[in-house]
């Protein structure tokens, strides 16, 4: 059975730093798409970032410069490093594992950021 576990969240003061982690059970962290999406109040869940097996990595437009993802193999988890957060960056923010179309998601954890 697949599951995506999240960690890291919570409440951040403006310019502060948080970082999340997503341990995948299963086999899927060497042959899923890993990523973080995030989905604020009223809105539309969106990419935040994804990583391949192979260390490719894609950014949202609009925390390129802010947040890193990474893998640890060894461990089955994919983290999330958000720095210079913003209140625009409130969310919860959602693990996922994707292979074609083949989706899987975590149960999501709350990042809050106060001005």
């Amino acid at each position: 059975q697949v599951q995506l576990v999240e960690s890291g969240g919570g409440l951040v003061q403006l310019g502060g730093s948080l970082r999340l982690s997503c341990v995948a059970s299963g086999s899927i962290f060497r042959t899923h798409v890993m990523g973080w999406y995030r989905q604020a109040p009223g809105k539309q869940r969106v990419l935040v970032a994804t990583i391949t097996s192979g260390d490719k990595i894609n950014y949202a437009d609009s925390v390129k410069d802010r947040f890193t993802i990474s893998r640890d193999n060894a461990k089955n988890t994919v983290y999330l490093q958000m720095n210079s957060l913003k209140p625009e960056n409130t969310a919860v923010y959602y693990c996922s594992a994707k292979r074609g179309v083949e989706y899987y998601w975590g149960q999501g954890t709350q990042v809050t950021v106060s001005s």
